[in-house]
């Protein structure tokens, strides 16, 4: 069995999604999301770490994936305080021997629906289908996860661009062009 964790940090919403790879397949164990009610920086961080490490125990991952920090020229501050949530999640990692791996949003956007600009709608849509779901995968934040997690098995497992690559490639199982817009 090989366990993916993915995670999308958040300061208040951290989304997790931890899917199991065995075998080629992806197959969803568990996601959900680490919350953080306090208003106070530090107490927020040290409540996303033991959320993350809670994860981690209960799944212990094989790797990590995280959404690379971005930062826009309109909010600096956005990225400084992404940066906390970030760091704890990564020393989670670190202190058990997880790898860690960072993936840009545009990346994983365009693995998953050919688009590297997909609106957050079209990414529950694409996680609802790549995993056989009855629902799209609520909050965003979920879906988020799960599709850094899917990114980090396709990446890494054949160093493809696309989902659709992916599919064309290795499994037909349903029309890609069905998911893709």
């Amino acid at each position: 069995m090989k366990i993916l964790l993915g995670i999308d940090p958040g300061l208040n919403t951290t989304g997790y999604g931890v899917i199991d790879v065995s075998g080629g397949k992806v197959r969803l164990v568990e996601a959900g999301v680490v919350r953080s009610s306090s208003k106070v920086l530090s107490c927020k961080v040290k409540e996303i770490y033991d959320g993350v490490c809670e994860v981690v125990e209960s799944f212990h991952p094989d790797a990590l994936a995280l959404e690379q920090l971005y930062s826009h020229y309109d909010r600096p501050t956005t990225a400084i305080l992404m940066g906390h949530a970030r760091g704890c999640i990564c020393l989670a990692a670190a202190q058990v021997g997880i790898d860690v791996y960072s993936y840009a949003a545009t990346k994983v956007k365009k693995i998953l629906t050919g688009n590297g600009h997909a609106t957050k709608d079209q990414i529950q849509r694409a996680i609802k289908l790549e995993l056989n779901l009855t629902t799209e995968p609520n909050p965003p934040d979920v879906a988020d996860a799960l599709a850094i997690a899917i990114c980090h098995f396709y990446h890494g497992r054949l160093n493809v661009t696309t989902a659709k690559e992916f599919i064309k490639g290795v499994d037909k199982k349903f029309p890609i062009d069905s998911i893709i817009r």
